[in-house]
Formats: structure tokens, C-alpha cells, sequence
């Protein structure tokens, strides 16, 4: 097998590594890289430059995305800038190649429906890195959900915040694409993984409304806070749904609590841990011992080369991708327009 990555900043590199260590000499890793930095950025997030990453991962490097695809890959990892993500995938997708690409899917919703297009009547297996899907503490708490087991839902509260410039310690912050707006940044796309699972829950809300922006004193050109509320009916009920995500929140914070008639889930994402305490005071508590967050990446990639293998549908295909790229693009435009976004 012969596999293609767009980009080796941090993730690509970690693709990589996973790719090496799964199927060893049986895949032949390549690369399409722009700056090119030699060093090694390894799972802690520090440099290694005792040996470049090609050397590291045994990877042949090509300047020209053409003469990359020339090769023909099975498959192309694309982890490249936010803004560069379509249009590599459309190139891939055009080269007969099935498609892993890292969230989000694209920075606007501009040739999403060409490129699902392209995919379908190829038949190729694509995919986006929406990881978290494959986090214990979130699986356990959607399958309580599904159980019912704190009743109808009233409401949900989630969270993701770290502080920027500690985020990628071994680079400038303000060069991060994280912290530009010409390469997608932003705290709602680049923290699109809350919105996945939200929408991976609930579905597409009915409205969409987002306060926030720039409020601290980071050097970037993009929003570093944003306060999504989400609008749901179920079963004749409204159901809230907030979101609050910061790019200035020190120490990090990754949690959800959820409401119910009959109790609470409480998921802490980072220690990782799943309280349920029901309305009558009953507490069950479940710790994920042992839990590393790289096996988030080790299983989206066995589940990627298993459809590709054709055992089973990709994770998260792109019609699913598509749907809550929706809900985080209505909520850029909410916070750009200052009024709430009707989806449904």
C-alpha cells in the first residue's frame, strides 16, 4: 500500500508515525510538503532535530502535489492548512485516491457538495479526522444517552479551551494557522471537533446563535472566543445546547454536562472521566485508566484502512462532515452578522 500525506506539521507527522507502526514495511509512506521543516515534532509536542522526519518515518518528500499524486498513492492523508484542505482533496479525489482528511473538512462550504460528488461516483472511501468520536468517555456517555438513562433531555453544556501559544509550544503561535485567518483559523474551525460530536448527538439544531471574537490581547487576525447557542425541539421540547470554546483558557478545560428529567452526565474529556448522578442522588463514576491520547489516532486510522479494505463504512463520512461543518460555519456567521442563523 502506498500512502500519501499533505502536510507534516504536527498531525501529519503523527499519521505517520501511526502508519509506520501499524503496518510496518507494508506501506510506503509519502509526502507533499511546502516549508519542508526537517525536524521531528514528536507526540509531546517538543522538537527532535537529531533526525529529520523523513528519515525517522522512512518518507519520500515531493515539492509538487502533481508529481506527488504521479506516483499513485492508494490513499491521501491531507493535513495541510485549514484552507488548503478542498482543494487537495479534490485533486486526490480526481487521482482515483481515497481521501483521510483532518478537520474540518473545508474553511466554507464552497465545492463541499463538487467534492462529495467526485467521491460517490468514484466510490472512494473518504473520510475526516473528527477523532474524538473514538473517545471513551464520549462514547460511553452517547450510549447512556441512547439508554435513555437520564430521561428526556433538558439541556447541554460543552466546553474546549487552552491557550493558544502553549497549544504548539515548539512554534510561533502567531504563524500557526490556528491564528490566521488567509489559512482557516479561527477557535469555531479549528475547534470544530465539539460541534461533530454535538451534531454526531443531536443532529442539525433549528437555529444557531454565536457572541464573542477577539477579546483578548493574542496577536492573531481571527475570533478567539465564541459562545454558541444551539436551538433544538425534541419530542415538543426545547432543548438548549451552548458551546463555548476559547483560545484563551488557562488551564485547559474539555468538558460536557448534560441535563435530563432523571439526572446529569458529566464528561471531563481531559482526565478523562463520566459522571452520571441521577435525580435521586445516585453517583456512578467511570475512569478511563490508562487512556493516551494518541490511541484517538491509532483507532480513526484502523478504521479508515479497514473501509478502505471494504469491511465496513468510513467513521465519519462526508456527508456527516458536511452537516456539522454547517452548524460551525452558521455559527462564524452569526458571530460576523450579530443575529442568530436559521439552519432547519
Amino acid at each position: 500500500m502506498k500512502v500519501l500525506i499533505a502536510g507534516l506539521g504536527s498531525v501529519g507527522q503523527r499519521h505517520a508515525r501511526n502508519l509506520r507502526a501499524s503496518c510496518g514495511a507494508g506501506v510506503e509512506i509519502l509526502a507533499y510538503r511546502v516549508r519542508g521543516l526537517p525536524q521531528v515534532i514528536t507526540d509531546t509536542m517538543t522538537i527532535d532535530d537529531t533526525v529529520t522526519v523523513e528519515a525517522a518515518c522512512g518518507i519520500r518528500s515531493f515539492a509538487s502535489l502533481d508529481e506527488a499524486l504521479a506516483e499513485r498513492p492508494d490513499a491521501v492523508m491531507i493535513c495541510n492548512p485549514n484552507s488548503l484542505h478542498l482543494q487537495t482533496a479534490m485533486a486526490a479525489a480526481h487521482a482515483g485516491c481515497h481521501l483521510f482528511i483532518e478537520k474540518p473538512l473545508s474553511h466554507t462550504g464552497d465545492g463541499v457538495d463538487d467534492l462529495i460528488a467526485v467521491v460517490e461516483r468514484q466510490r472512494l472511501v473518504a473520510t475526516v479526522g473528527y477523532q474524538l468520536r473514538c473517545h471513551p468517555a464520549l462514547a460511553r456517555a452517547r450510549a447512556l444517552l441512547c439508554q435513555g438513562a437520564i430521561g428526556p433531555l433538558r439541556s447541554v453544556r460543552a466546553e474546549f479551551g487552552e491557550y493558544l501559544p502553549l497549544a504548539h509550544p515548539y512554534e510561533d503561535y502567531r504563524q500557526s494557522y490556528a491564528a490566521r485567518a488567509d489559512l482557516g483559523g479561527g477557535v469555531i474551525l479549528c475547534y470544530i471537533h465539539e460541534f461533530d460530536y454535538l451534531t454526531w448527538w443531536f443532529g442539525l439544531p433549528q437555529r444557531v446563535t454565536t457572541t464573542g471574537g477577539r477579546l483578548g490581547q493574542l496577536e492573531i487576525d481571527v475570533e478567539d472566543t465564541a459562545i454558541t447557542v444551539m436551538d433544538y425541539r425534541f419530542a415538543d421540547r426545547d432543548v438548549i445546547v451552548e458551546l463555548h470554546l476559547s483560545f484563551l483558557t488557562r488551564p485547559a478545560a474539555r468538558t460536557c454536562r448534560i441535563e435530563g428529567d432523571h439526572g446529569v452526565i458529566e464528561v471531563d474529556l481531559n482526565a478523562p472521566s463520566l459522571t452520571m448522578t441521577t435525580a435521586a442522588g445516585a453517583v456512578e463514576r467511570q475512569t478511563f485508566d490508562g487512556f493516551k491520547r494518541n490511541q484517538l489516532f491509532v483507532d480513526e486510522l484502523s478504521h479508515f484502512m479497514t473501509a478502505m479494505a471494504g469491511g465496513h463504512a468510513p467513521m465519519v463520512p462526508l456527508r456527516e462532515a458536511a452537516r456539522s461543518l454547517r452548524v460551525a460555519l452558521a455559527a462564524r456567521e452569526s458571530l460576523a452578522l450579530g443575529q442568530a442563523v436559521t439552519l432547519s
